[in-house]
């Protein structure tokens, strides 16, 4: 029996580890604002884990979706960066307007509560907490057309 795909296997959780480690290594100060950033505005809805609220892709009795979880199980990084900042900053409902969206947001505006530089943070948290190839696909999904 061969040992190569679960030497290959190891090798790429390592690469990946060491990716990650170096994200998180290189925006160290950023992230860490972002984190207590993240816990003052995002942490009520979105939990202190990132984990978000229970039952988040099931709209409630007003047809709102509860908060979903920025970790890797949500859909965060599906988005980029220009969404994700037009989202903290205009609120859910103003980017789904815009955008001609049939469905409601509870998000609230952040635009007036946290600086372009602060909302960089919390994404920079966010991203944090991702494998490396999210954080690839999302960096994608950030790039100009």
């Amino acid at each position: 029996m061969s040992r190569k795909p679960a030497l290959f296997a190891a090798l790429a959780a390592l690469v990946s580890a060491l990716l990650a480690a170096g994200y998180v290594l290189r925006d160290a100060p950023r992230i860490r604002q972002g984190a207590a950033l993240y816990q003052s505005h995002c942490a009520s809805c979105h939990g202190a884990d990132l984990e978000g609220q229970p039952d988040w892709q099931i709209p409630d009795d007003n047809g709102i979706l509860p908060a979903p979880p920025h970790d890797a199980s949500g859909h965060t990084w599906h988005h980029g960066d220009a969404m994700l900042r037009d989202y903290i900053r205009l609120g859910g409902q103003a980017v789904l307007d815009d955008l001609g969206a049939n469905s409601r947001s509870g998000m609230p505006a952040f635009g007036e509560t946290l600086s372009a530089e602060e909302i960089d943070a919390i994404l920079a948290f966010i991203k944090s907490g991702w494998p490396a190839d999210l954080r690839r696909h999302q960096a994608k999904a950030s790039r100009p057309n």
